[in-house]
């Protein structure tokens, strides 16, 4: 936790990295860690959303304090032209999975894929993470044992299990 992603196949849409990682050094220094970011635009209205993680769960409270932060610092460093809107919050039951750490973090747990080019016929493939490294994550599939390079990785989130 609180540490900027070195690692990062899919950081949102229209958020270059220099922004990314400012974004992600101040929800760093308030020991909370920046799961993704990104732009979003609906006609002349533009959202900056900003979801958090931390190793104890998410509150109210450490929502407010990154919005605080993260709205100071883009304050001074100006970095998105025009009026936006400023959202953060926890990345919710189907998290997405964004660097090598978070596969190994979450080892064991339902995840769904969606890849950049098809594997065997298919872009989305459904499984239970068995084993990850900096590299590729594998998974156990209905098909059996899959193994898949990150960077091959268009979206990744975890499939919540009621």
């Amino acid at each position: 936790m609180g540490q900027v992603p070195t690692f990062c196949f899919w950081k949102g849409v229209n958020l270059d990295s220099k922004l990314f990682e400012g974004i992600g050094q101040q929800v760093a220094a308030l020991n909370c860690e920046l799961v993704d970011a990104r732009l979003t635009r609906q006609g002349r209205s533009i959202t900056l959303q900003i979801f958090i993680d931390r190793e104890d769960g998410v509150t109210i409270d450490d929502c407010a304090a990154v919005s605080r932060q993260v709205g100071v610092w883009l304050d001074v460093e100006n970095p998105i032209s025009g009026s936006y809107r400023l959202e953060v919050s926890s990345p919710g039951l189907d998290r997405p999975l964004k660097k090598a750490a978070d596969f190994q973090k979450f080892a064991g747990s339902q995840v769904e894929l969606e890849l950049h080019a098809a594997e065997d016929g298919q872009k989305r493939w459904r499984g239970v993470i068995v084993g990850a490294d900096e590299h590729a994550v594998t998974l156990e599939t209905a098909a059996g044992l899959r193994t898949f390079s990150l960077t091959g990785l268009h979206r990744a989130k975890l499939v919540p299990q009621w």
